[in-house]
């Protein structure tokens, strides 16, 4: 049998070495967790709900007015749109120059026009010649892997394959 099974009959004791004091003396040192800490207590302000507040307020008339609301802007929406298109449409004043004129020069219009012509006429040219680009790259692409299937299937039958034939027979 072990001696770490046996029991102690004289347990070891603090506070009774060279430069140790008693241990039921209350110490003078403390720690800053030892200090007491929330000191105040805080109450509820108005408008925080106080008990007062909740018996005074009348929740029912609050659930009325919400279910209205709720069921009301249906309407509402109908003829609310009209009215922001409107303001919309608006110009607003603070946008508009004293100096310029309100109505558009007919000429820079026109120019404008011309150029525009000229521009889509350029894309549409653009385009066509992509559309040409693409169809003969499709087209190439077409005859390769119309090129290389042929190729697998002459190479794949062994029958079909004359030139490993005439080599077997030399």
């Amino acid at each position: 049998m072990t001696t770490a099974a046996r029991p102690t009959f004289d347990p070891a004791r603090g506070g009774t070495g060279r430069g140790e004091k008693d241990l039921s003396a209350i110490s003078r040192q403390y720690s800053s967790r030892d200090l007491p800490g929330h000191t105040k207590l805080k109450y509820r302000e108005q408008g925080q709900g106080t008990t007062e507040e909740l018996r005074a307020r009348d929740f029912r008339k609050e659930l009325d007015e919400r279910e209205k609301e709720i069921k009301g802007p249906s309407s509402r929406k109908q003829v609310e749109p009209p009215v922001k298109r409107l303001k919309v449409d608006q110009v607003p004043a603070a946008s508009l120059d004293a100096d310029d004129p309100l109505e558009g020069d007919s000429s820079d219009s026109d120019d404008s026009d011309d150029d525009t012509a000229a521009l889509l006429a350029e894309l549409n040219k653009i385009k066509k010649e992509r559309a040409i680009e693409q169809a003969k790259k499709e087209a190439e692409k077409k005859q390769e892997e119309e090129r290389i299937r042929m190729e697998n299937i002459l190479s794949g039958n062994p029958l079909l394959n004359y030139s490993s034939a005439a080599q077997k027979t030399t």
